[in-house]
Parts: C-alpha cells; structure tokens; sequence
C-alpha cells in the first residue's frame, strides 16, 4: 500500500468503537491493519439496522483497509498464532478492560520481551489504575464527564450527544499517541506503552467547560444551545428555519449587523464588545430576529456567508453530505470493487505527497484468516 504510513503493520485487538475507529485512520494512511476478532465477531457486526444488504453500516462505517482473522484465545493454538503477529507488529492496540491481555501472554510487558520497539496502544474507560475495573462505555462517560450536564435544555432533562463522542474522540488521541511513539522509536529504537481513557479524553475534550473549573472554580451548566461566553452563538429565527449564527469578536458582530440593515446596534454601549453582548443577551437578541424574519434561513446563509459573518443553517446529516459536495470536499470515497464495493467517508485529512488509500473494504469475518495464518507459521 501506499501512504505515510506504508510498511507499518498493526495487530488490532481492538471492538466496537473507538479502537477500530484509530485502526480504521491508520489504515487509510498505509498502515497494513490485521484485525483479530473472537469466533464471532466483533459486536457492531450485529448493530443493526440500519444495514448495507445483511451488514451493519455501524460496522462498515469503522472497518475498511484491514484484514480480518478470527481467533478464539480460549485455543492455545490461536494464542500462538496471535502472539506471533503481536511479535512482528510495529503497533498493537486494544481495549480489553486493563490487564484483560496478560492472561493470554498479549500484555505490553509479555509482548516487549519478543518486540522491543513495539508500540503498544490500550484504551481503557478509566485507566489502569483505581478505575480499571469500571467498564468503559461512552454513555457512562458522557453522563459521568459532565457532558450531558451541559446538553439539553436548561429547564429540561440531561442529554447524551448524538453520536459516542469520547470513543471518536479517544481514537483520535490513540492516532497521535501512536503516532508520536513511532517518531520516538525511529529515533531511538525504543518502544512505550501508550494509554488512553476515555474520560480523560473527555475532560481535555470539555475545553472551555474544564478550564472554567479548573481555572475559575466555575460549574458550567447547560444553556440550551446558548454559548457561556460568546453572543451572538447560537441559532436564531428566520423566516422559516432557524439559522445557526457565530460572531464570535466585535468585528464579525460589526458585519452581522451591517448585513442586517441596523449598523447602529454595532456602535450601542450595550452591544460594542463581546462581554456586553453576552450579559444583555436577552434584550440583544430580539433585536436581531426582527431582522433576521424577514428573509428566510438559505437566504440568510448566502448572504452573511458573503459578507463574512460565520453562520449555517440547521441540517439533517444529508444536507451534511451535500454542503460538503457544494463546497467541493468530495465527502464519498468507494472502497473494494466489484460487489464489495461500499461508499464510505472520505479520510479527513489530506496529504499533498501520499494520499489516504481505499483499498480494502471492510472484510467479512475471517476473510483472511487462511493467508495470515499461513505467513504468521512462516520464519519472519
């Protein structure tokens, strides 16, 4: 394969989420990603609907450019097998709740006695440590965090976000762990364990919200979709739907309303600087919707777009996708060929010399367990 990573091969023991979502990353820049399942297979193959055929589009989605062989680690002989690949791997990665690998000799101290430079990647819910035997699931860090304290609205029910985001989170900060520790063997031939938690991902991830603890002794609370520091930031009513509207300095907030006809509101006392606007939110507010009803949410997107006010309508994730081909992002890339061939999402980051590749599509359980089991009892 080609891409930045080409040559790296990974022994992914990772499930569900946020491992195969790191692996899946890696893949798409050349990493050679073997990805070792239990005889029944990783569980997002069975969360469904909706599907692709008989698969699950869950599964698909985390999954392309890798190699799948199936092993039950209850059989010494798979064992073998999988410590052999965790022998030649450059990275190994997994999330099996903190010391799950030890008993099957895959731990990062068994591992580096045959694999000295390996660079060995666990996820975990809470650590190693004190919390190593709390499962780590993203619903009970959303809630445990303070992220569904902060979601919904102020008068209403905590809620979850839309989509697990501290797994996708977390495999991101597993891509730079990982990547960061293989820049430290090259120069120096030394591998490292690299962990990651969930919440700790989390707590870097809430930002503004931890530093106003941390930093100010402040416990943010949820606010709607009203931001605690910036106004305007949030939606506002048009003439149909709402359009999302983010002047976030005096100079953005200077255009908003020169493009709305009311130039003097800029100047007004009450409204010139951003912690103004922010403490006279609700009297500031009405004055720009009376304004802004008068054309509608699409109208309004061109025009503030064009006098340089950062602002978007409401979508639904197929609006998303088409935003994206409007602005010429290509968001659709096809892996496989032929009948395996799946419309995925386009790797986010895009390299001038070695480009992401789409090579492989995700692969059926144990599609190539034959041929690595073959190479794996080979001298290498």
């Amino acid at each position: 394969m080609a891409g930045p990573l080409a040559g790296v091969l990974v022994a992914d023991f990772s499930r569900i989420l946020a491992g195969p979502y790191a692996t899946m990353l890696l893949a798409d820049m050349g990493a050679e990603v073997v990805k070792v399942e239990g005889p029944k297979g990783d569980d997002t193959r069975t969360w469904m609907p909706p599907t692709r055929g008989e698969t699950s589009t869950y599964y698909l989605g985390i999954n392309r450019g890798k190699r799948s062989i199936a092993l039950d680690l209850r059989d010494p002989d798979d064992v073998a097998v999988a410590q052999e690949l965790a022998r030649r791997a450059d990275v190994v990665i997994e999330n099996l709740r903190p010391g799950g690998m030890r008993k099957y000799g895959l731990d990062f101290d068994s591992v580096k006695e045959t694999n000295a430079g390996v660079v060995y990647a666990s996820i975990s819910g809470f650590g190693s440590g004190k919390g190593a035997h709390v499962p780590g699931y993203d619903l009970m860090v959303q809630a445990i965090s303070g992220l569904m304290d902060l979601t919904g609205d102020p008068d209403g029910e905590p809620f979850r976000a839309g989509i697990s985001v501290f797994d996708v989170m977390a495999g991101n900060h597993a891509v730079i762990g990982i990547l960061a520790a293989l820049r430290h063997r090259d120069a120096t031939g030394e591998g490292q364990h690299v962990e990651l938690n969930l919440l700790s991902s989390a707590l870097t991830g809430l930002v503004n919200h931890s530093s106003a603890w941390v930093a100010g002794g402040v416990v943010p609370h949820r606010m709607g979709n009203a931001h605690p520091s910036v106004f305007p930031y949030e939606p506002l009513a048009t003439a149909d739907d709402d359009i999302i509207i983010a002047a976030a300095n005096d100079g953005q907030f200077r255009k908003l309303c020169e493009a709305l006809g009311i130039p003097e509101v800029a100047d007004d006392e009450r409204y010139a600087r951003n912690a103004d606007r922010t403490e006279n939110r609700d009297d500031l507010r009405p004055i720009l919707v009376e304004q802004l009803t008068r054309k509608s949410a699409v109208e309004w997107f061109e025009l503030l777009v064009d006098a340089g006010v950062p602002c978007g309508p409401i979508q639904s994730i197929d609006g998303g996708f088409a935003m994206a081909e409007r602005f010429g992002l290509d968001p659709v890339v096809e892996v496989g060929e032929g009948d395996r061939a799946i419309p995925t999402t386009r790797h986010p980051i895009r390299f001038s010399a070695t480009p992401a590749v789409y090579e492989l599509p995700p692969p059926e359980l144990d599609e190539h367990g034959d041929e690595l089991r073959k190479w794996l009892s080979t001298d290498g």
